[in-house]
């Protein structure tokens, strides 16, 4: 089954062709723009190839198996969002906010996460090769068993962040950062 199209899709009565015409419009700081409000949309499956999503509010907004490569969103709200699933290979996510948001199995390699708001977000299983997460938020996020082979963590606090199953051995990791001992006794 294939990707919805953006013309197939509406939200609050609007055609989500328009809103992102409408959205460019806006961050372009030309006249009739206005910033897209994708609240709660139901956007799963959707093809978001290259979108200009920067500053878009996307809380609560259901991203399940939809194809954000190369999608530009420094700055969104993502807050509470499902991108169970989507592929977001190469996207730039400078500076968004995706506190609870859901990435598990997500295609995330090459994603530019610096200094975003990733707090109780879940990469369960994801794909994050190449992925800079530099001064990024990670308290409470969950990497369990997820692939972040030569991501950079550098500049990044990683207290409360659930790395467990995680190979870091090719991961660059804070400077003097020690993994947490296991607490399992031997025999």
């Amino acid at each position: 089954m294939g990707l919805r199209k953006t013309s197939s899709v509406t939200h609050n009565g609007k055609r989500l062709t328009e809103i992102l015409k409408t959205h460019e419009l806006f961050f372009s700081g030309k006249e009739g723009g206005a910033r897209a409000d994708l609240t709660g949309a139901n956007l799963s499956g959707t093809d978001l190839t290259g979108a200009n999503l920067a500053g878009a509010i996307l809380r609560n907004a259901n991203l399940e198996g939809s194809d954000l490569r190369k999608a530009r969103l420094p700055g969104a709200d993502l807050s509470g969002a499902n991108l169970r699933k989507a592929d977001l290979r190469n996207a730039d996510m400078t500076e968004a906010a995706l506190p609870g948001a859901n990435l598990e199995e997500a295609q995330a390699s090459g994603v530019e996460f610096f200094r975003c708001d990733l707090s109780n977000t879940s990469f369960r299983r994801a794909l994050l090769r190449n992925t800079n997460l530099r001064g990024a938020n990670v308290n409470g996020a969950v990497f369990a068993g997820a692939d972040m082979g030569v991501a950079i963590l550098r500049e990044t606090d990683l207290t409360g962040a659930d790395l467990s199953g995680v190979d870091l051995s090719t991961t660059l990791m804070p400077r003097g950062y020690a993994a947490p001992q296991s607490t399992s006794k031997s025999a």
